[in-house]
């Protein structure tokens, strides 16, 4: 029985030397700092996903995007179509080894995402939905997933809405820098 004990540990702890390592995660700070390079103003064109995001995409025409740098280096603020009544925030800041980004919705609530550092590499950052205030992500419409993919010069910004509890549906901002 001794014996038989043993040669299991062996084999259990051989399975665990031969196991594959998971892909590298993205470093928070390094996704921060990435994100911090794009200060100024970018602008371009929305697309929807969904009856009524295209509908919102097709009325909306050209969109701007300003982003900034605040709170002594440790945030990144980005106001989409600033001064319109669609005007929205988001916050970017480190969380200890997260990056977490905190969507202020025109609509009047505050879902928090996190960086997937599994999912994401430098250059195209995945956040997933972490929370929030003033909703209810069972009833509530709310923003609950973002990707921010970085190309060339270009800046794809890619939301993910939800409504009771299900995927409802997107927008993405195709954005080049404003000369």
């Amino acid at each position: 029985m001794r014996r038989f004990l043993m040669m299991v540990s062996i084999c259990a702890i051989a399975l665990v030397a031969w196991t594959p390592v998971s892909a590298e995660t993205v470093d928070a700070q390094a996704a921060f700092d990435q994100l911090a390079t794009l200060v100024g103003t970018w602008q371009g064109t929305p697309e929807g996903e969904g009856e009524e995001a295209e509908a919102e995409a097709e009325a909306s025409g050209a969109v701007t995007h300003e982003i900034e740098v605040s709170a002594n280096g440790t945030v990144v603020m980005e106001t989409m179509n600033p001064g319109s009544p669609h005007e929205m925030i988001n916050m970017y800041h480190l969380d200890g080894e997260d990056l977490l980004l905190t969507h202020y919705c025109a609509g009047g609530n505050q879902p928090r995402m996190r960086l997937n550092r599994e999912a994401s590499k430098l250059g195209d950052l995945v956040f997933d939905f972490d929370g929030g205030t003033n909703l209810d992500p069972e009833t509530d419409h709310y923003i609950g997933g973002a990707q921010i993919t970085l190309s060339e010069g270009r800046l794809t910004s890619a939301w993910t809405s939800y409504g009771g509890g299900e995927k409802a549906g997107g927008m993405t901002f195709h954005l080049a820098r404003a000369e």
